[in-house]
């Protein structure tokens, strides 16, 4: 099937594996998923292959989503569906001793006195679709977890969510000991969530912001190829 569209996905009977595969991403069914995906590596499958199989799947539902043919919880029942199969498959892929192809390190997430993380994995599923090894050091982080971690992993991009406003400025908080540590000047930081604006990520020194997940990815690629 050539440049397939989310309908032609969603409606194809066809029982091969890597086509189970996407229909599962597009129609939201983690049971599906997992056992094409099982089927995929019992068949020896390059484990790389099913990770591209299902990123374009998901930039195909992040464009959707974006053009608002789809809305929010299309895009969270995909989040959710190629995330419950990524341990397998990233697992296989340390078995064959390959490595993604990536364009960046990014470390992901959401700051201290928050613990909202359904955007934060929206937006680190969007990032590995668009070809991002991501770090997800989860919710209610400390500006000393986040700058070990931009250290420990060597990180290109520092992504940071806050939904409230009582915790927006943690995000501020996170820069300014960036610039102390002598680090700012290595990465690029995006902002999001629902406390956070365009004017208010200016205003505390972010290099990006984007209200979207599937917008935030590519707000990365942009950084990264400046």
């Amino acid at each position: 099937m050539d440049n397939p569209n989310l309908e032609d996905i969603k409606n194809n009977p066809g029982k091969d594996p890597i086509d189970e595969l996407k229909k599962s991403i597009a129609i939201y069914n983690k049971e599906l998923a997992i056992t094409s995906v099982d089927k995929l590596i019992i068949g020896k499958v390059n484990p790389l292959i099913i990770i591209e199989t299902m990123t374009g799947v998901m930039k195909l539902i992040g464009n959707a989503y974006e053009n608002d043919e789809l809305f929010l919880p299309d895009l969270i029942g995909a989040s959710d569906t190629m995330s419950s199969v990524m341990p397998l498959v990233e697992e296989e892929i340390k078995k064959s001793g390959q490595k993604i192809k990536s364009l960046g390190i990014v470390v992901l997430g959401t700051v201290l006195g928050d613990v909202h993380s359904i955007g934060k994995q929206m937006v680190g599923t969007m990032l590995q679709a668009e070809g991002f090894t991501v770090h997800d050091i989860g919710i209610d982080v400390s500006a000393e977890k986040f700058i070990n971690s931009i250290k420990i992993y060597d990180a290109d991009i520092l992504a940071m969510s806050a939904l409230l406003t009582t915790t927006a400025f943690e995000q501020k908080k996170v820069i300014s000991t960036l610039v102390k540590e002598g680090l700012r000047e290595k990465i690029k930081i995006m902002v999001g969530g629902g406390a956070v604006t365009e004017d208010f990520a200016k205003s505390i020194g972010a290099d990006g912001y984007d209200p979207t997940a599937p917008g935030a990815a590519k707000l990365a690629r942009k950084l990264i190829e400046k």
